[in-house]
Formats: C-alpha cells, structure tokens, sequence
C-alpha cells in the first residue's frame, strides 16, 4: 500500500490573535478551505496545505480578511507574545494581585524587564505599561458588570492597593469614576484587539 505523501507544513506567527474567539473563527475558516491545522494558538499557526489546492497567499489573504496579519520580524514576534502573555495574566487566568506583572513577564520570557518594555514601546504605539493598565481596567469592566463582587474584592484581585487606587486609575482611562459605571456601564467594554487604538 503506498504511503500518503505528508503536506508541507508552515509555522505562522500572526499578529491580532487575541482571544479563543480569534482560534475558533480562524478553525473554521481554514477547514472550510481544506486547510489542515497542526496546532493553533493565541498567535501562532501550524498549518499544512494542498500546494495543488491552496497557495500560501491564499492562506494569508484568509487571515487579512478577518485583520490579522502574519508577521515574520523577530522582534515584532516577540512583542505579540508580550501581549499575549498579558492577556492570559490578565483576563484568561485567575490574576494573582501577589505577583507583579513585571515579575511575571520577566520569569516567563527570561530577560530583564527594562528590556521588555524598551523592546514593546519600539513597535507599539503606547507603552508596555500603558498596555497592561488599559487590560487590566478592561477586566475590571467585566468584573463590575458580572455583579459578584465588591469593588474592595475587585481592587484586590486586580493588584490594586486600594479602591481609591483603582477608582483613580480606572477614570484616567474611562472618564468616569468605577461607581458611575457600576451604576450605568454606558461607556461599554472595547475588544481585546482594540485596547490600544481605542485610547
């Protein structure tokens, strides 16, 4: 019996990729194609395809479509791993307000934080810090909205020292105090993907 010739396979770093929705819509999609995924994660695709059937262009022009981009500078791929692992510090795990942010990234990339942060502002348009404020007020949104907890619980989880820490910051970002939008959360919760461009 002769054996399956195997697909060539491509690594793709993509920039964008900021939620399981990202995962989900780009499965779909590319299954619908007859492109076979090997693994998908929060910025990083493995695909292989049919060269008879499917080009690579078109497997870029798919991730265009939906505003993601692929991105082959080395830099630029270490910063979408930067923002990734805030947002899984930040909204996709239980935020432990005991480990500072800087610590964490630091351990899970192994280089200084000066470093990370100088490398994030070179090719984004705020700052590392800017970036890890605007999620966390982002997760404070959604915890508000959800009811469950007190805004002394919030402060805590969220790492801040104290509720008039957190109404401070949460309304240099917002315009409103965090018991204005607890009353009427009128000004809305922003996609993960638009943090940045929103403010």
């Amino acid at each position: 019996m002769k054996k399956k010739k195997a697909l060539p396979s491509r690594t793709i770093h993509v920039k964008n990729m900021t939620c399981s929705c990202c995962i989900h819509l780009l499965r779909k999609e590319f299954t619908m194609d007859g492109i076979e995924i090997q693994d998908i994660k929060l910025g990083l695709l493995i695909l292989s395809v049919d060269p008879k059937k499917i080009t690579w262009k078109k497997v870029e022009s798919i991730l265009e479509v939906y505003g993601f981009e692929i991105i082959s500078d080395k830099e630029k791929i270490l910063v979408e791993q930067i923002k990734q692992a805030v947002v899984d510090l930040v909204h996709n795990s239980t935020y432990n307000a005991m480990v500072r942010n800087s610590d964490y990234l630091v351990e899970r990339f192994g280089m200084s934080y000066p470093y990370i942060s100088s490398l994030f502002s070179k090719h984004e348009i705020t700052t590392l810090e800017k970036f890890t404020i605007l999620h966390k007020i982002e997760k404070v949104k959604e915890l508000i909205e959800y009811g469950e907890l007190t805004l002394s619980e919030i402060a805590y989880m969220m790492g801040y020292s104290s509720v008039q820490y957190l109404s401070t910051q949460f309304k240099s970002i917002t315009g409103i105090s965090v018991t204005e939008y607890r009353v009427t959360p009128a000004s809305g919760r922003s996609g993960l993907d638009g943090l940045i461009n929103s403010n």
